[in-house]
């Protein structure tokens, strides 16, 4: 996956390491996690990987867990090192300032503001780990990597189980990060905020630029451009002279001299290496199929209320509308029911009071973020598609074309789905549904796993679809390119956001960072 590569990352810089889906960027993470890549004993590593286990400990216990463990570590380190190298070892004074960091005395309001950052009540601390769901407990994790604040902190995908208050609270804290941090992220909206580092992974190589990703952005294409010229004008250069020595090579004895000389001149071109001609990355463009028209209304709700059993009610006398030009982009706090909100567009959910009409020939595409539910893992994408949609009796070869048209190509169409990539199984779902030939398009956070490329792809999808388009999405970037209108989700009501999504996260960036001062 990678070669011929140094890798150097230094202290106090915050690193966001990007590339394909499938190009190696997880596996680095993990080599460095487990110390396959060479880094001193003293710099301790915290890598999110997975949620807490469920247990009785509450939220708040199981950050606080292993505080004492880590605190007797570091003793320990510190007299085997007194013993082996003195009192003059410079690991000492990392392993000093480490103890201090955690700050014993301090650490259980800490570990309760960095839970309130991530979206934890009160009540929600205090609860039992095992009452959490899988996305909930990978927050306890995360709560744990940034309570540690590890010298060498990774971050894969931190933001995919976050809403949109939740990712600029962790924007701002990890914007001052005062160690080295290095994180995998789709969102080019949080890279800019975080990263004073780009590592780029591409063609097995790791290339380091400065500054942060709309910097890397134009110093790339910068590179690129003179790289463009050198290679072309190399190339006239190796031209020319191979014409002049293939004319007059056997020439006259002067004309024959030149030509010799040209042929010396080409070879030591050639041995230093030539300018390799820019590659444009790969990319590839897919489309949701012409929906046709359905008279409005489309999909209304008439005094909709919704809970779920005994609890609270999510939702108290809706009354909305979409339409098939209809471009909303769904906002609002964990747990006010967005993903509930498109359950109930979608019909996977009755309201418990009031009326949903649905236009009789409304066929509607849902996506959301549990892949294993919609796929099935033991079949190849094309034995997926075959079986899905057996009553078109589609050939082997129609099936190859429409997963084909989103990336899916190669090996890849008839390995089993579960040895694919995350990104690659979103890509089967995007097939799948673009195949159903819907008029309504239900997106509950697409982004995660998609790399940049695909996003960027999908986002051109739905800007060409002529069909409706609900989503729910923590990509401040994805949300800006394709929705036209703003709901917030909040306090058993949907309200129309006056302005776009930008002034919605400057919004919320005055309701968690207060009076601007960071927290």
């Amino acid at each position: 996956m990678i070669k011929d590569t140094s890798l150097e990352l230094n202290y106090g810089r915050r690193y966001g390491l990007i590339g394909t889906n499938g190009s190696g960027k997880s596996t680095l993470l993990s080599a460095l996690g487990e110390r396959e890549l060479p880094v001193p004993e003293h710099i301790d590593i915290f890598h999110l990987t997975n949620e807490v286990d469920p247990s009785d400990k509450s939220a708040l216990e199981c950050v606080l867990a292993d505080l004492m463990k880590e605190v007797e570590s570091l003793e320990d380190q510190l007299e085997r090192i007194i013993d082996l190298e003195g009192g003059d070892s410079p690991a000492l004074d990392v392993i000093h300032e480490r103890l201090e960091t955690l700050d014993v005395d301090q650490a259980e309001p800490r570990a309760a503001s960095i839970l309130h950052g991530l979206g934890f009540t009160p009540a929600m601390q205090a609860k039992a780990s095992k009452e959490f769901s899988g996305g909930w407990r990978m927050r306890i994790s995360l709560a744990k990597a940034l309570f540690t604040r590890p010298f060498l902190l990774l971050l894969d995908e931190p933001t995919n189980h976050l809403d949109l208050e939740s990712c600029v609270w962790l924007e701002n804290y990890l914007s001052d990060y005062p160690y080295c941090l290095v994180m995998i992220s789709h969102s080019q909206d949080f890279l800019n905020g975080v990263c004073t580092n780009i590592i780029q992974l591409e063609n097995s190589r790791l290339t380091v630029f400065g500054g942060n990703y709309d910097i890397y952005c134009r110093t790339k294409a910068e590179l690129e451009e003179n790289q463009s010229k050198k290679h072309e004008w190399e190339q006239k250069q190796i031209a020319h002279m191979k014409d002049y020595i293939a004319r007059f090579g056997h020439g006259s004895a002067k004309l024959a001299r030149q030509a010799q000389s040209k042929e010396k001149v080409l070879k030591k071109m050639v041995d230093n290496g030539l300018t390799e001609e820019v590659k444009g990355a790969k990319s590839f463009a897919f489309q949701f199929p012409s929906c046709g028209e359905l008279a409005p209304p489309v999909l209304q709700f008439q005094g909709v209320s919704f809970q779920y059993g005994d609890a609270e009610p999510l939702y108290s006398n809706l009354d909305l509308g979409i339409d098939l030009d209809s471009r909303v982009a769904l906002v609002g706090p964990n747990g006010a029911g967005k993903s509930t909100l498109l359950k109930l567009m979608a019909r996977i959910l009755e309201p418990t009071d009031g009326m949903i009409k649905r236009h009789h020939h409304l066929r509607v595409a849902r996506y959301h973020q549990h892949l294993s539910e919609q796929l099935d893992m033991d079949k190849s994408p094309l034995e997926f598609m075959r079986d899905k949609f057996a009553d078109k009796e589609y050939s082997w070869q129609e099936c190859r074309s429409r997963v084909g048209r989103f990336g899916i190509t190669g090996e890849a169409q008839t390995l089993p789905i579960r040895v694919l990539s995350d990104g690659m199984k979103s890509r089967v779902v995007f097939a799948y549904l673009a195949t159903t030939n819907p008029h309504m398009l239900l997106f509950d956070e697409p982004t995660n796993h998609l790399d940049m490329e695909t996003i960027d792809a999908l986002a051109n999808a739905i800007n060409q679809f002529d069909g409706g388009m609900v989503l729910v999405s923590h990509d401040f970037r994805l949300i800006n390119q394709v929705a036209e209108e703003i709901w917030v989700c909040e306090k058993q009501e949907v309200k129309k956001w006056p302005g776009d999504i930008d002034s919605y996260k400057a919004h919320l960036q005055k309701v968690v960072l207060g009076d601007g001062k960071k927290r």
